[in-house]
């Protein structure tokens, strides 16, 4: 077996734990303001977290924490896993409380930013939970973009070596050098959430429901504070500026970074972006005409709905504007496409990712012309950059795994008791980190608390491969990476 020191791991956990614990005391702030009893679950919960991220810390104190590659795969899994379950204590100490299997759902669904809800309501919820389950959204998001730049290019994950920085370390070693990379992230998301805010509460929304929704349209989670999501303000303002910010949450933050730098091309000059930008407004207006054509809404409400359904699901944010199941079977279909989609590498959304489809498109391209001019030498660059056959065979390997793993879940959760509709589309929405499916159950206005226990389990085990990119998980049960 393999010999390996966990304690750069255990220390890593603690440090996490004791950011979860202090991010507690704003839903607490929350409640007592609010004049809710509920803020004694948050003082308990935080200071239950403290003590076990405190020590952590303690034993397992180390000089300078620098990862080995078998490190890194095991703490990206095991932080994900040991922070959802101190995250879910509110969920079940409130006094609408939740089982442990819901109340970690929850927690997971937050932090793998997919915005699915175990809660049948969630507009008489207290405040400091409303706030908790966007928060868990918006830590979860700095998460998994300080991830998704840092640390899965290191680990050659789906593709994602296509990304790794140029002045990073080459060896099998994370590099001290990701903390400050993080930081830069912190600020521009922190700065694009107060924007969004006062945006929102300048469109006429109310500042509390302002503040959540700011924390999920940037995080790409799509908690709601309203049972109908944004549906329930009626209110066209409100839907063009998180289209904006939903899409912005969709982009890769190190492009933010680069504009903040000078570099005012940067963003547009990346090819995901353009590919990514074309495809989401083709797709909404197409659809819009289409709703148009079939008298369903008038043109200019039919492109508004449309965008912002679409922009949500593409985003893997979740919000709907309007229950787009009454739309007929066309649209319905059209949306579970959708939800495989995903947005840029690099930034909070889920889904496969804009830059796989590019490299799978020139991969197939290379191929369909090789087959005519076999002798003909096809070099095969992304933007600007030669693409090593270990990048195609990761992505290719990415996607089958993918699909795959969708019709898996599907049959797991038929055997739950759900119909082939919720069963695939719930699949594909939990790997997605999506939120919402299809069906009147868990579609835009519906929640999964009607949901067996073990559909639960298999959901949440779903959303934490979906976030993790799947090789993450899935490299811990091979006997081999145990060995010595």
């Amino acid at each position: 077996m393999l010999s390996l020191d966990v304690r750069p791991i255990f220390y890593v956990i603690g440090a996490l734990l004791s950011v979860l614990a202090l991010a507690m005391a704003v839903p607490l702030v929350a409640d007592l303001v609010a004049g809710s009893d509920d803020w004694r679950v948050f003082a308990v919960s935080s200071a239950l977290t403290l003590f076990f991220g405190v020590l952590l810390i303690l034993t397992n104190r180390t000089g300078r924490i620098v990862l080995s590659l078998r490190q890194t795969f095991i703490l990206t899994t095991a932080s994900w896993v040991v922070v959802c379950l101190f995250a879910a204590l509110p969920f079940m100490f409130s006094a609408n409380g939740l089982s442990f299997s819901a109340a970690y759902f929850e927690a997971m669904s937050g932090l793998t930013t997919t915005g699915a809800s175990a809660y049948a309501v969630v507009s008489t919820l207290p405040p400091g939970l409303l706030l908790w389950r966007s928060l868990l959204v918006w830590l979860g998001g700095i998460g998994i973009v300080g991830m998704g730049i840092v640390i899965l290019p290191f680990l050659r994950v789906g593709g994602m070596q296509l990304f790794r920085s140029e002045s990073s370390d080459k060896s099998d070693k994370v590099v001290p050098r990701a903390a400050d990379m993080a930081l830069g992230f912190g600020w521009v998301y922190l700065a694009l959430t107060f924007v969004c805010i006062i945006a929102l509460r300048a469109a006429g929304m109310p500042m509390f429901d302002a503040i959540n929704h700011s924390m999920t349209a940037l995080g790409t989670g799509g908690f709601s504070t309203q049972d109908t999501s944004i549906g329930f303000y009626q209110n066209p303002n409100v839907e063009w500026v998180l289209i904006f910010f939903m899409f912005c949450g969709s982009l890769p933050f190190v492009r933010y970074i680069s504009l903040v730098r000078g570099d005012y091309v940067g963003l547009w000059r990346d090819s995901q972006v353009r590919t990514y930008t074309a495809f989401t407004l083709i797709v909404s207006l197409l659809l819009a005409l289409y709703l148009a054509a079939m008298d369903t809404l008038p043109f200019g409400e039919a492109l508004r709905h449309s965008l912002f359904n679409c922009v949500s699901l593409i985003t893997t944010t979740g919000f709907s504007s309007a229950d787009y199941l009454q739309w007929g079977p066309g649209p319905v279909a059209l949306f579970f496409i959708l939800t495989l989609v995903g947005g840029c590498t690099g930034s909070t959304s889920g889904g496969i990712k804009m830059f796989r489809f590019e490299i799978m498109w020139l991969a197939l391209r290379t191929q369909v012309n090789r087959l005519f001019s076999p002798n003909r030498m096809l070099p095969l660059t992304y933007s600007g950059k030669p693409v090593g056959s270990d990048v195609i065979m990761s992505v290719m390997s990415f996607t089958f795994v993918y699909m795959a793993l969708i019709l898996i879940f599907a049959v797991l959760l038929g055997m739950t008791g759900l119909d082939y509709t919720h069963a695939i589309s719930a699949a594909a929405t939990a790997l997605g980190n999506v939120g919402p499916g299809l069906g009147p159950m868990i579609g835009p206005v519906g929640n999964y608390q009607p949901l067996h226990e073990a559909a639960i389990w298999v959901m949440s085990l779903g959303m934490l491969l979906g976030r993790l990119e799947l090789f993450t998980v899935l490299v811990l049960l091979s006997p081999s990476f145990w060995r010595r």
